[in-house]
């Protein structure tokens, strides 16, 4: 439970203008001023988010699950790909316009072209640094700098009007839910499906 309490602190100090009123489920969003430019460039944000996804898988393809550092990466694997399952069955079922749509934060249930609560890159990243964090935290405290990647993709979809601040608040709470609830696990579920070789790694193929 550390890593969610670092992961909302962090957040709750670096999101833009949370102290100020606004509507939606927990009357703090509001529009801020749009922001497409140097670190929060839409490209950059896109390159965090599938630079985590491929270096994380490669990490569990190549290392394998017989090996702390793999199994890790498998969880992380697993914590991703159900994140973002849930993310989008809860865009569909909430339907909230995005704030690059409207001026309302309280447009729900607009249709399907509506995609906005929660934010499913914001789940997706913090899904993979929490089993890291779970895993390697305790004994090397530096780890939880993982925490300032969700940070940062929150801050950046805020600003380029891509999210609410709830939105990005609940991607990070569904993210690190499920990050706790695939590090707890007696193993790794993804890799369960997939050849022994993959499950082995192949780093340990030419040992």
């Amino acid at each position: 439970m550390r890593t969610m309490h670092v992961a909302f602190a962090a957040l709750c100090l670096l999101l833009p203008g949370w102290a100020a009123a606004g509507g939606g489920p927990f009357g703090i969003d509001h529009m801020v001023h749009y922001d497409d430019s140097g670190i929060w460039k839409r490209s950059n944000q896109q390159i965090l988010l599938y630079g985590t996804i491929i270096g994380i898988g490669a990490s569990a393809v190549w290392y394998g699950e017989d090996d702390t550092f793999g199994n890790t990466a498998w969880r992380s694997v697993d914590a991703m790909a159900v994140s973002a399952a849930s993310a989008q069955l809860l865009k569909w079922t909430f339907q909230r316009e995005r704030p690059s749509q409207t001026t309302d934060p309280n447009k729900f249930f607009q249709g399907w072209h509506a995609q906005s609560f929660p934010s499913g890159e914001v789940a997706t990243i913090t899904a993979a640094v929490t089993p890291f964090m779970v895993t390697y935290g305790h004994d090397h405290p530096s780890v939880y700098l993982l925490t300032l990647l969700p940070l940062y993709d929150a801050v950046a979809r805020v600003k380029t009007h891509g999210h609410w601040q709830s939105d990005v608040l609940v991607g990070a709470a569904l993210g690190a839910g499920v990050g706790i609830w695939a590090s707890r696990r007696d193993s790794p579920w993804i890799v369960s499906f997939l050849p022994k070789g993959v499950q082995v790694g192949y780093v340990h193929k030419w040992d």
